[in-house]
């Protein structure tokens, strides 16, 4: 191993041997990352049936209301993006992420705060659940039991959805949105039915099945991808607003677990001026200087090049309304896999499969949580003990008083 500054370690080029190795691999892994990521089907069925004991008759008597804001941060944070892609663009009501302590001004009695955090303590879901309770907003919780955020809506008679909490809030996404999505479906914003669900947690099962520790790098997908990556600059759009949240959340789960700097964002944007990344020093320019004749997968420069990833969705039917045509969303994915490939910017293409919107969201998360994971494990990173975001929290919280 090598050490770095910080006491952070691991090594800087990423070893594929490692990758091929289970017992090692599960070793430095003493957190348990891989088989909580591999629970994912098992966290929807499990929020699913909590949520069933949940009373949710007050929030839907009182009817539709003006807006809904979904108030945490991280991956707690990211389960408003997913209310808001589930409910699609026919939504009678605006969805609205709140990332930041306390709620927007103009929210008020006429609304639904759903305030979303894994350990039930963090500050902004706190800060929210508050304010929604003192101005007479509609209030859900979602969070571990026994936690400061279900005291807080027991004093506010609002609904708690218990999720309890076996692992980092970022190796629980499906456990923390199933019940926001549940919420919205008794107030009638969405339509996901037992069915969806269902599916969607096989398709969880099933990939967790094709990316296991055990499945060598020829035949597991994830490891694929990791080591597609390794050593890049990954830059991961999305075609469609679903496959923009799987983007996202694969930069936040790179980011974590892996410490990769990540580029992510819809397409679409990325047309407008981001694309031009294709043609700068680590894309178009380095491909220039490279030996023609040399392997077009080793790049013995040893130079930082651009990797890019595509999310692709194509839509559940072309007929439906949407924000664009799904035309315009194949033409530009089609366009931007050309731009790379003048390039020399190498590029892997994640398609979105299923019935539903929530399978095919969950289509195009499931291999990439396990690629971030087999990414850090390939550098000799362990996936959960991410030192930095100890080192911030302990530096940016004060002190109690009478300790300063």
């Amino acid at each position: 191993m090598e050490g770095g500054a910080a006491g952070v370690h691991g090594h800087r080029h990423a070893d594929e041997s490692l990758l091929d190795d289970e017992k090692s691999m599960l070793a430095n892994d003493p957190g348990g990352m891989l088989r909580a990521t591999a629970s994912a089907g098992a966290q929807v069925r499990e929020a699913a049936a909590l949520a069933a004991e949940t009373d949710l008759s007050m929030l839907a008597d009182e009817g539709r209301p003006r807006a809904v804001v979904v108030a945490g941060i991280g991956t707690a944070g990211l389960t408003g993006s997913i209310l808001s892609t589930v409910a699609g663009p026919r939504c009678p009501v605006p969805i609205i992420g709140h990332r930041s302590p306390g709620l927007p001004g103009w929210v008020g009695a006429a609304d639904v705060v759903i305030a979303v955090s894994a350990s039930g303590r963090s500050p902004e879901a706190l800060a929210a659940a508050e304010a929604a309770a003192r101005r007479g907003a509609r209030l859900v919780a979602v969070g571990n039991p026994d936690s400061e955020l279900e005291a807080m809506a027991a004093r506010a008679r609002a609904p708690f959805f218990a999720v309890p909490r076996r692992a980092p809030a970022r190796a629980s996404l499906w456990g923390l949105a199933v019940p926001v999505l549940l919420a919205a479906r008794a107030i009638g914003l969405v339509k996901v039915n037992e069915a969806d669900l269902a599916e969607t947690a096989t398709r969880l099962d099933a990939d967790a099945e094709r990316c296991r520790p055990g499945a060598d790098s020829f035949v597991n997908p994830a490891k694929a991808l990791a080591l597609g990556l390794a050593g890049s600059i990954p830059i991961v759009w999305g075609s469609s607003p679903l496959a923009t949240v799987a983007a996202r959340r694969f930069a936040d789960t790179l980011a974590a677990n892996a410490r990769y700097p990540v580029m992510a964002g819809a397409l679409g944007e990325a047309g407008r001026g981001r694309v031009g990344l294709l043609d700068g020093v680590f894309g178009g320019l380095a491909e220039s200087s490279r030996d023609i004749f040399a392997d077009p997968d080793a790049d013995e420069t040893g130079a930082t090049r651009l990797r890019l990833v595509l999310f692709r969705d194509g839509g559940l039917n072309p007929e439906d309304d949407a924000d664009e045509p799904v035309a315009v969303e194949e033409r530009r994915a089609d366009a931007v896999q050309t731009l790379a490939e003048r390039r020399g910017v190498r590029c892997d293409v994640l398609t979105a499969e299923g019935g539903s919107a929530l399978e095919r969201l969950a289509s195009l998360t499931a291999v990439p949580d396990f690629a971030s994971l087999y990414l850090a494990l390939a550098h000799g990173l362990d996936p959960m003990a991410v030192p930095a975001i100890s080192e911030m929290k302990e530096l940016s919280n004060p002190l109690p008083e009478g300790m300063q």
